[in-house]
């Protein structure tokens, strides 16, 4: 029988909940799934130049699971890319770092605690954010 799968620490949800290719009509468009943890993995070791050794570390996982998290993302955005799907970023096995919000209406990201966060945001239409 398989271990569970422990929890992989988020540090910074993505802005966004997915990307699509452009030119392609979202109706016509096929999705795959980016994992919040493979996500992470991608920010940290592309976007923050970290080692995976030490992305690892703030992800609280070892450095061999890390790996697989970032190949496995990477096999899905050259998926994509090649195959003109969209990226749908949601699910996993995570934990986030911190508590984070999202607004409803515009979609802005905030970090804070609950009840004394509000949109950062200029529109004067957002409303209150929902935890994500």
């Amino acid at each position: 029988m398989a271990r569970p799968e422990k929890n992989r620490k988020i540090l910074q949800p993505p802005i966004m909940k997915g990307f699509k290719p452009y030119g392609i009509p979202r109706c016509k468009l096929k999705t795959v799934q980016l994992t919040l943890e493979e996500y992470e993995s991608i920010r940290l070791v592309n976007y923050k130049m970290l080692q995976q050794k030490e992305a690892a570390v703030l992800m609280e996982i070892s450095r061999p699971t890390l790996t697989r998290i970032y190949n496995k993302a990477l096999k899905t955005i050259t998926k994509a890319f090649v195959e003109g799907k969209a990226i749908e970023i949601e699910g996993g096995n995570y934990e986030l770092d911190k508590e984070w919000y999202r607004c409803k209406n515009c979609n802005n990201l905030v970090e804070g605690e609950k009840d004394k966060v509000m949109c950062t945001s200029k529109d004067k239409f957002c409303s209150r954010e929902h935890k994500i």
